[in-house]
């Protein structure tokens, strides 16, 4: 017989997690680092008690916002390359519910995250309990059902011997590089303070071996025989590519064979920019280098991508006829995409054994000058855009579809006159070289993953799969949880710090140097962009005051230094970028509050985006914009 341990439902989670570790290429490390929490009456007494009583070795976090705490907690976990996690503890209810998003963004992007949002009681003696919501078809339905469809694995547990397999089967998850994402474990309030004995075994030290898997050698054969009648090959460095740690393998395999790659948001500084075959981002917010080389490969090696719109210009970027699709994936969801000839494998090993292969044909490439000239071209077009400066009336920005109102009233309201290219451009010229650069959704990714150039190995991290705004913020605390020797910077636009940026608190509270800098051009820029360029007037994305049916009034400004003070940043007021120099010699989080001309970000290079788009309308300019949005419907693929 073996031992047991009587302890509450809480206090078995918590000995548990402290006692899992992940083993990669024979390193072992710890993977559980803390817990993020908020506490509210559903977890207070009960996980609450346990991270009191006796958290082991593992850190409590005070989070300010569900949503935020698990976006620091999936930064953390994908600057980690998925080898550490932060789970994160929630109430019942709408701290439930707070933490959906998160979980969804995290799953997109194939991030492991864990969740313990606290749920009714299991006796429903007290029902209906402060924050249930009561469904009249099933009680037994609770706000944690939501998490079902954006999340890898689900459990509630209305046991507390229920603890043991739902944790087992969540380290499954969490700890496989093709299925992991999000996992929720609900816990009933009552149960997570009810006793039982729990055999000893359920807390020995756990190693979960994340083990890198080879192609067959019948998939192998296959692509190589394919790549090896290729003359314009093109390599795709997706995100998988970072997370096998299989940057430097895919550089030698392109140097070998001469073949040019472009990178997704997931994949951007898995390889060194200075790469000579690194043509920069691919797809809709791609550079010109990229996508000139795309349209006219013969045979794409999509590595460690999903292949999203974006990645793919909706399917209309490769257009060479009768081009070829090859995918190396250690998902065989992925793997299928795109009518592609699959290995379904870990990128490092798979791509090495393809080098093999193709070396045995004595294969290379048959680009001439063309990777050296289109580089030539995209490096003068990088020039052009960091250099842009604001002339006064005649200004010309690179967007032109805008209310003619908007420049000339913002630059009169805040004095500001950096163009978004040009900031971007000196951000990078003053920060340091290594230093880690954060994005997600707006317009700001479309520009850096043109612009940013970075040799550090994940030295640039955004969120682009799930395109979630107000994960910059966040971010930045779980990137300098990660990499604590490293400077942080995130770039976040002014709309996206609006959605969240509660987690500066604790950045205060953990006493970490980060520094955010926030693009001010009053409004959502990238969908105002969007809503005009297809025939739609500048609605409700410029921060307007309303005439009573609309915001079409005058623009609105912030002082977005002044938050930063109130929560204790050092913070800056930027109409120049002199700013970054002084805050190196900061200890404490910065905050930089620039001013910076609407629809002066970079536009698209032979790139094409499939939307959804009024078929019928009275407004001619929307009429034209189908038309052009059916020209590409007709040259994309199918599937």
């Amino acid at each position: 017989m073996s031992k047991t341990i009587r302890m509450t439902t809480a206090q078995s989670l918590v000995k548990f997690l402290d006692n899992q570790y992940v083993s990669v290429d024979g390193v072992e490390t710890k993977f559980v680092e803390g817990v993020f929490t908020i506490f509210g009456h559903g977890i207070a007494v009960g996980l609450g008690e346990a991270l009191d009583t006796d958290p082991g070795q593992l850190k409590v976090l005070q989070g300010r916002n569900e949503q935020g705490m698990c976006h620091a907690a999936i930064a953390f976990s994908k600057q980690n390359n998925r080898k550490k996690i932060i789970p994160c503890a929630s109430s019942v209810g709408p701290g439930a519910a707070n933490m959906v998003t998160a979980c969804a963004t995290a799953t997109v992007n194939n991030i492991p995250l864990l969740v313990f949002p606290a749920d009714t009681f299991a006796s429903r003696q007290p029902d209906p309990v402060l924050q249930q919501l009561e469904q009249s078809s099933s009680l037994a339905t609770t706000t944690n059902d939501a998490f079902k469809p954006v999340c890898k694995y689900w459990d509630r547990i209305t046991r507390p011997e229920m603890i043991m397999s739902a944790m087992i089967n969540a380290m499954r998850v969490l700890t496989d590089p093709a299925e992991t994402g999000a996992c929720c474990i609900a816990l009933c309030q009552d149960v997570e303070g009810e006793s039982y004995d729990f055999p000893d075994y359920f807390f020995k030290k756990r190693v979960h071996r994340i083990t890198r898997p080879l192609a067959v050698e019948e998939e192998l054969d296959e692509i190589a025989d394919i790549l090896a009648e290729a003359k314009k090959p093109l390599v795709i460095v997706g995100g998988g590519v970072r997370y096998s740690d299989a940057g430097e393998t895919v550089e030698k395999f392109c140097e070998e064979f001469k073949i040019p790659f472009g990178e997704t948001q997931g994949g951007k500084s898995a390889c060194k920019s200075s790469h000579p075959y690194c043509l920069g981002g691919i797809g809709v917010t791609g550079t010109y280098a990229s996508n000139v080389i795309a349209k006219d490969a013969d045979v794409v090696i999509a590595i460690g991508t999903r292949l999203s719109d974006f990645t793919t210009s909706s399917k209309w970027l490769y257009q060479k006829e009768d081009v070829r699709f090859i995918t190396i994936n250690n998902s065989r969801f992925h793997a299928y995409k795109m009518d592609a000839v699959k290995a379904v494998g870990d990128a490092k090993v798979t791509v090495s054994a393809l080098a093999e292969k193709l070396k045995e044909r004595q294969y290379v490439s048959q680009y001439k000058n063309e990777i050296v000239d289109v580089k030539r071209k995209w490096d003068e077009e990088m020039v052009r855009l960091g250099s842009i400066e604001y002339t006064g009336d005649d200004f010309e920005p690179n967007i032109k579809a805008r209310d003619p109102r908007t420049i000339p009233e913002f630059v009169r309201l805040t004095n500001g006159k950096i163009t978004q290219t040009a900031a971007l451009a000196a951000i990078r010229r003053v920060i340091d070289e290594d230093a880690i650069i954060i994005t997600a959704g707006g317009s700001l990714p479309s520009c850096m993953q043109r612009m940013w150039t970075t040799d550090k190995r994940g030295g640039y991290h955004a969120e682009y799969g799930y395109s979630c705004m107000g994960y910059e913020v966040a971010a930045t605390l779980g990137v300098k949880f990660a990499e604590p020797e490293s400077e942080v910077y995130c770039v976040v636009g002014d709309s996206s710090f609006q959605m969240l940026h509660s987690e500066i608190m604790t950045i205060m509270q953990e006493r970490q140097k980060v520094n955010i800098l926030i693009f001010d051009n009053c409004g959502f820029g990238c969908i105002n962009n969007l809503e005009m360029n297809h025939g739609i007037g500048s609605l409700a994305t410029e921060f307007r005051y309303t005439d009573g049916k609309k915001p079409s009034g005058d623009l609105m400004t912030v002082d977005y230094a002044k938050i930063g003070e109130g929560y204790g940043l050092k913070s800056y007021t930027c109409r120049t970028i002199k700013a970054l120099e002084d805050a190196k010699t900061q200890e404490r989080a910065c905050l930089f509050d620039l001013k910076v001309i609407p629809k002066t970000m970079s536009d698209g290079y032979e790139s094409w985006w499939n939307v959804g788009i009024a078929t019928t309308s009275e407004n001619n300019s929307v009429r034209e914009a189908w038309e052009r949005v059916m020209e590409g419907r007709n040259e994309a693929r199918k599937y």
